[in-house]
């Protein structure tokens, strides 16, 4: 499938502010992709399709996992907003027979991180940050990391995670942990 097929595809799934919000990231991760080295064509593609699963009600969400052999943990079951990122590389790898573990891996991580990020991931994660729709207390700062560094904003939108759950007295993920305990060990201030 090419870029407009994958549009056309997730285009019903969406409600309109989140298909911006895709067609953002997709743009955001090509700039990234081309700044530091990614494929530009498995960023455009993990960007539109990131967030493919996320606006289906929290029930099919479920169902949709059961189906696909989705295994959650007990802290997985508790936090809804991570579902979509799980759910959303099954459903590329079942229903759009994308095999591709680099693009697989970028979608199933945007949300937490993990140890050992590559490149792509780090595009992803980063560009879901600082996409042009984004407007939240300190985009600018990420968006001013992210030209300077791709690790560093990396670094920023863990701490950013780690904070903000941890600010609402809510678990942090274990990949999220480890992708900050990796990321600050590679990249010591």
């Amino acid at each position: 499938m090419n870029l407009e097929d994958y549009e056309a595809v997730i285009r019903p799934l969406l409600s309109e502010k989140r298909y911006r919000h895709s067609l953002c990231v997709r743009d955001a991760a090509v700039l990234l992709a081309r700044k530091y080295g990614a494929d530009e064509r498995k960023a455009a593609v993990a960007g539109i399709l990131h967030d493919a699963m996320k606006d289906l009600p929290r029930q099919e969400q479920l169902a949709r996992m059961e189906r696909y052999g989705v295994v959650l943990t007990p802290l997985e079951r508790s936090s809804p907003k991570l579902w979509h990122a799980m759910l959303g590389a099954a459903y590329l790898k079942n229903e759009l027979r994308i095999t591709d573990p680099e693009i697989l891996n970028s979608v199933r991580f945007h949300t937490t991180g993990r140890a050992d990020m590559t490149v792509l991931d780090k595009v992803l994660f980063v560009a879901d940050f600082i996409s042009a729709d984004r407007d939240y207390p300190g985009v600018e700062n990420m968006r001013a990391a992210a030209r300077d560094s791709l690790e560093k904003a990396a670094v920023e939108g863990i701490v950013y995670t780690v904070c903000d759950l941890a600010g609402g007295h809510r678990p942090i993920h274990p990949d999220t942990i480890a992708a900050y305990n990796d990321m600050i060990l590679k990249n010591p201030s």
